[in-house]
């Protein structure tokens, strides 16, 4: 009796540990079902792994079917990693997609970048072409106004000149008619001839030959004296003016005698013009001696028009 009751105990053993192992089998089928299903559920990650998963599912359907307990072990081990698998796996084909959309929306926003940057360097180039364009038409219209300014000024100035040298000439005629009445003037009054006369830099400019002196001497002839007189009632007849008298000679004889005697001819005329009138404060005299030649002194004919005395008249 005792043996059955110890043989019935063995056996309810057995089956509960039969029952206890097959229920703990079936816990662990429904873990990793579940945790199967929760990742083909979740809308991240569940378009991934499809292989993975499909090999996880089929280990879970080798470890329902295994019944020895060494196969039921080695299905488990192998269902537990194939689920973890498919779950690692899952994860990391999102993450990877998720790192790839990154990447492209990186690219997208380095092209738009760079793409913004040449818009704006263009826009730049453009604004800078359009300013050089403006300048460079601004410089020739102030080019263009600037050569119309200038001709107009060259209209000016030619005018401006025209209508001085029409007065000028205007001017110039009337004193010269002045002048031409006042030596006539001056001749009847005086009873006899100016000397010889012209115009140049340095006013007008009377002219007594080498004859009006003695050779070698310093006194007046008797017509170069009447034609003095006359020079002096001209002077006292035009306008107040200063006076030089430049005595000259040829080239003959020693150079500082031909001076000495320049000065003397030059002082007699001076002295002439004071004694018939005109103030001695405005009659300078000079003697130039061969210095200023007007004519060869080769020849009797130029050393004659070099001996002179002139009368500068010039207008304060």
């Amino acid at each position: 009796m005792k043996r059955v009751i110890a043989q019935a105990t063995v056996l309810a053993a057995v089956l509960l540990a039969g029952n206890l192992s097959l229920h703990a089998q079936e816990t662990d089928i429904d873990l990793l079902s579940r945790r199967l299903s929760a990742l083909e559920a979740d809308p991240a990650v569940s378009t991934f792994a499809a292989y993975e998963r499909l090999q996880a599912r089929q280990a879970l359907a080798a470890l329902t079917s295994a019944r020895a307990r060494d196969d039921r072990q080695a299905a488990q081990y192998v269902a537990e990693r194939r689920v973890q698998i498919a779950e690692v796996a899952a994860r990391a084909q999102a993450m990877q997609r998720e790192i790839d959309r990154l990447d492209r929306e990186r690219s997208d926003l380095l092209v738009e970048a760079s793409r913004q940057d040449a818009a704006r360097a263009r826009a730049e180039a453009e604004r800078l072409r359009i300013q050089a364009q403006v300048q460079a038409e601004e410089a020739e219209r102030l080019r263009q106004q600037a050569s119309v300014d200038a001709q107009a000024m060259q209209d000016v100035e030619a005018a401006l000149v025209g209508v001085a040298g029409a007065q000028t000439a205007k001017l110039s005629a009337a004193r010269e008619r002045e002048a031409a009445l006042a030596r006539q003037e001056a001749e009847l009054v005086a009873g006899g001839k100016l000397p010889a006369a012209k115009r140049d830099a340095r006013g007008e400019v009377f002219t007594l030959a080498g004859d009006a002196f003695a050779s070698g001497q310093a006194t007046l002839t008797n017509g170069a004296a009447s034609s003095v007189r006359t020079l002096a009632a001209y002077l006292q007849a035009g306008p107040s003016a200063a006076v030089l008298v430049e005595g000259h000679t040829d080239s003959q004889g020693a150079a500082d005698a031909n001076l000495k005697l320049s000065q003397r001819r030059a002082d007699a005329v001076r002295d002439a013009l004071v004694a018939a009138g005109v103030p001695r404060a405005k009659v300078q005299a000079a003697g130039r001696g061969a210095t200023k030649p007007v004519s060869d002194n080769g020849t009797a004919a130029g050393r004659a028009k070099n001996r002179r005395v002139e009368i500068v008249i010039s207008s304060k």
